[in-house]
């Protein structure tokens, strides 16, 4: 079953447009997802709206929104009214102009969508305004409504569709000073940059997110297992915790001794393309250890 769009609207270039539809990259869906239960009963507990000051429960059209005007005086205002609001960005993702997507500082890329043409007659104009974006290597700058704001994004040629991430304002992103400005200024010892720089080379390994792994996940999986088959939960072991080096020389001499094993696997790997894809499982088990 198809997933369901998050957005509908149309992608327009200039006089060009086509109907297209967003669907969330991530999946939502929790492995493992805890109900709040009454401790006496076993059963399922609901949230209710209470009046503030009363304590008595809303009931069913009693709610409205409110914008607080001055302290504890808010102004009420009706679902249909804020509804009726519409701005081109709630219908339209018009194209305002393009830029090389690494130009993009990674603090400013928040959620990512698949953008796709939302019916066959919308196929042949998608495809032009997706090969054009493609062949020039650009990414397209746009506004879009969602969920009750309007955001800023950025759309690239993905396959056979597109790419939409959504950007964050200038004015929500910290600079960096405001917390790196503290940090002293230290000039590195060439010597152990070298050593630092030869564990890296012995760890590099190619990108699989095949190879990512839940621990937290499985280890909640297990606590569940147990309390199924009636038996009581283990106390976990609390992971150990590093500390601060205090001989970094010597530190970085034993990591690239210790990390003999990993430069074997590392050749082998070359040797034969097929143990590529455990290389990155098997370093998170060494660095794990």
């Amino acid at each position: 079953m198809a997933p369901r769009p998050a957005w509908k609207g149309y992608l327009k270039l200039s006089l060009v447009t086509c109907a297209v539809e967003l669907t969330n990259v991530v999946s939502h869906a929790e492995k493992v997802s805890f109900r709040v239960l009454n401790r006496k009963t076993g059963n399922t507990v609901k949230r209710i709206y209470v009046d503030a000051e009363s304590g008595k429960p809303l009931r069913d059209g009693d709610e409205i929104k409110g914008y607080e005007v001055n302290d504890g005086d808010f102004l009420q205002i009706e679902e249909d009214e804020i509804e009726a609001v519409q701005i081109e960005s709630s219908h339209t993702l018009s194209l305002e102009g393009f830029v090389d997507k690494t130009s993009i500082q990674q603090i400013y890329l928040d959620t990512p969508y698949y953008v796709a043409p939302a019916d066959k007659m919308s196929e042949e104009a998608f495809a032009v305004i997706r090969d054009a974006m493609a062949d020039k290597t650009m990414a397209g700058l746009a506004r879009i409504m969602l969920y009750s704001r309007e955001r800023p994004v950025v759309i690239e040629p993905r396959g056979k569709g597109m790419v939409l991430t959504t950007l964050r304002y200038d004015d929500t992103v910290r600079e960096a000073d405001t917390v790196f400005g503290d940090i002293k200024a230290v000039k590195s010892d060439p010597e152990m940059t070298d050593l630092a720089e030869r564990i890296i080379d012995k760890k590099r390994a190619k990108f699989d997110p095949s190879q990512f792994e839940d621990k937290y996940e499985n280890a909640l999986l297990e606590l569940i297992r147990a309390r199924k088959a009636g038996k009581k939960a283990s106390k976990a072991k609390a992971a150990p915790r590093p500390s601060n080096v205090v001989n970094l020389f010597d530190a970085l001499k034993k990591s690239l001794s210790s990390d003999a094993g990993s430069s074997k696997a590392s050749t082998s790997a070359k040797a034969k393309p097929a143990a590529k894809r455990a290389r990155p499982k098997a370093a998170a088990k060494h660095k794990s250890g």
